[in-house]
């Protein structure tokens, strides 16, 4: 095709809207042609085979996952990592079982590799019925465990940092269990991810079995070796949580999430989002002791902001909104556990609370 043959940047716009109404009817239609303009681009690129493989392969992995969760975005959701290699008669094993099975009494979904060892062990206490698989393709062939195997929620993936971002996007909180390289790289993500302020906060704890060393010297490591060099703050010691105790462990989530919902930046505001209202009272409390993460203003109770329509089921949450400094986010944990104590006396979760849902 000749160069004056050629559409240019407007027909092509065009023609995408109209291949997308073709398509049917959704209100992001702005960003579906985005993605598609993105991908046009690759043309004029001169993109190489093996990056465009990439990418398809990406974008059809990310896309059949979101779909896969999206009937169940309502659901809480914790993930279970830990060693494939683990045995069935491990105490370990048994307290993957254990806690799967309090968390699910508690109204959450569990989120597993759907491999053997503690992941098997994850769904065989969630029941099928409450478990998602994530599964990845290995030159071993990692084969999905008898509890998810053929389930319509478990997802195969090529890419780890496709999985991985599925991990997380989809998860209300994780919790680790003795494991090798990969349950690490999956805990020291997660961390880094908290640290920096690139995903929400969320509950992470480290599960021993009952008695074990795993991760109390792993937290001993973490102390010597990177806190006491200055490398990390001491704030941020507490994204995590080290217990041998299947009860502690539950209730550091379910109470997590016992007023906090969830929350979202609107222009420089970070709003949270409550089940509960916030007193004048308490916004004093707040603010006399959280003066360190504002950078102007006090932290103030307000109504959902004009930005958040969009979001229709949080409309009816109570919120508080503060300028945040985006830099202490193991302080920003703490504010949260305090917004997470303003509960009505019969409504604070117990150690055995009953479930959410």
């Amino acid at each position: 095709m000749a160069d004056r043959d050629r559409p240019d940047q407007e027909e092509i716009r065009e023609l995408v809207s109209r291949l997308i109404r073709l398509a049917g009817e959704t209100p992001h239609a702005d960003l579906v042609s985005e993605i598609v303009l993105t991908s046009l681009k690759l043309v004029s690129d001169q993109a190489d085979r093996g990056d465009l493989k990439v990418i398809n392969s990406a974008l059809k992995e990310m896309r059949y996952a979101f779909k896969v969760y999206a009937p169940y975005r309502t659901v809480r959701k914790v993930t279970v990592f830990g060693s494939a290699r683990t045995e069935e008669w491990d105490p370990s094993y048994f307290q993957a079982v254990a806690f799967a099975r309090e968390i699910t009494r508690r109204g959450y979904m569990v989120i597993t590799g759907a491999g053997e060892g503690i992941m098997k062990g994850g769904q065989a206490g969630a029941g099928r019925e409450n478990s998602f698989g994530m599964n990845i393709r290995l030159p071993f062939e990692q084969m999905p465990n008898i509890y998810i195997k053929d389930d319509p929620k478990l997802i195969t993936f090529k890419y780890f940092f496709t999985r991985k971002l599925a991990f997380i996007k989809e998860t209300d909180a994780l919790a680790l269990f003795p494991g090798g390289f990969g349950t690490h790289d999956e805990g020291f993500e997660t961390l880094t991810l908290l640290q920096t302020g690139k995903s929400t906060p969320l509950p992470l704890v480290l599960i021993d079995s009952p008695g074990g060393d795993f991760w109390k010297n792993w937290e001993r490591y973490i102390g010597k070796q990177l806190l006491d060099r200055r490398l990390i703050s001491p704030e941020d010691l507490h994204l995590f949580k080290v217990t041998d105790s299947v009860e502690e462990a539950v209730h550091e989530i379910v109470t997590f999430y016992g007023n906090y919902h969830s929350m979202r930046y609107v222009g420089d505001l970070l709003v949270i989002r409550l089940q509960y209202p916030v007193t004048g009272e308490m916004l004093e409390d707040l603010n006399a002791g959280f003066s360190d993460l504002l950078v102007q203003d006090d932290i103030r109770a307000t109504p959902p902001l004009p930005e958040e329509v969009n979001e229709p089921e949080t409309l009816e949450l109570h919120r508080v909104m503060l300028h945040f400094n985006r830099k202490n986010y193991g302080r920003l944990r703490h504010l949260i556990d305090a917004l997470n104590r303003f509960v009505p006396v019969d409504r604070a979760p117990e150690p055995d609370p009953s479930p959410p849902y």
